[in-house]
């Protein structure tokens, strides 16, 4: 894994390397398709290692197909560090099960085993750069459904570096309660 330091200035060309991904991501990096996600202000690190995930195909995503091939280390490296240098974006949560959503981001659900995903994710859905947890915040509650579920399915495996952390959390939570977690988290900041 290559990696831009922290606080360095964008890579030259990033942003033509950049250019494609506006068709879903937006030139801002905030989602114009649906079923995407937000890439503004997203951790360097998490950002780079999706990118290494999706290029091998270990993580398939098919509106990815093709777009990274080739691409050289240094470059997906570049377009993490400029994506990750974005203004992250704030949504709006839908009253509907607001609550219930909250209670799950921030306590869990202890009698099925569920941790809070504030506990990785921090209080605020920033994320934790440092251990590679993605920020949440700001995403598209459709992106949000679609990932947790796949992870509840076993569709997505790309936690194999935390011991399968995500598909232990997702298994125990209903379409209702994935709905109303990914509702809170799309106004948390």
């Amino acid at each position: 894994m290559v990696a831009v330091a922290a606080g360095a200035a964008e890579p030259e060309g990033a942003a033509t390397l950049a250019a494609p991904c506006a068709a879903c991501h937006g030139e801002n990096g905030v989602a114009t398709v649906a079923g995407s996600p937000n890439l503004a202000g997203q951790n360097e690190r998490y950002l780079l290692h999706q990118l290494e995930l999706i290029q091998s195909n270990a993580r398939p995503v098919p509106l990815m197909q093709g777009q990274l091939d080739g691409m050289s280390p240094e470059k997906l490296a570049s377009l993490a560090a400029h994506y990750a240098a974005m203004p992250a974006t704030v949504g709006r949560s839908n009253e509907e099960g607001l609550e219930l959503g909250a209670q799950i981001y921030r306590g869990g659900i202890v009698d099925k085993g569920v941790a809070a995903c504030s506990a990785c994710h921090s209080p605020t859905g920033a994320g934790n750069p440092p251990a590679g947890f993605p920020q949440l915040s700001g995403q598209p509650t459709d992106y949000l459904v679609t990932q947790l579920k796949a992870f509840r399915e076993g569709e997505r495996d790309t936690d194999e570096d935390y011991g399968g952390m995500m598909r232990q959390v997702a298994v125990g939570l209903t379409d209702g309660e994935i709905a109303a977690v990914a509702n809170f988290i799309r106004g948390l900041h």
